[in-house]
């Protein structure tokens, strides 16, 4: 299963890579792509992850996800 985190406040590599560490430290997600360019993240599960779970990793890094999909 794949789904997609809308994210804003990231703007460099730098940010992408902390939300794909916190994202990708939760139980279930196989694999974060994240990008600044396009501010999503596209999370593979390897188990069901809830989306407030995803959405606290990211949003405890001074994120804002604004919709998941």
């Amino acid at each position: 299963m794949k789904k997609t985190l809308n994210i804003e406040g990231m703007k460099c590599p730098h940010c992408e890579a902390r939300v794909k560490k916190a994202l990708e430290a939760l139980d279930g997600v196989a694999e974060a792509a994240v990008s600044h360019v396009t501010g999503t993240a596209d999370v593979t599960l390897s188990a069901d992850v809830s989306d407030a779970a995803m959405k606290q990793a990211v949003e405890a890094l001074d994120f804002k996800v604004t919709s998941i999909a």
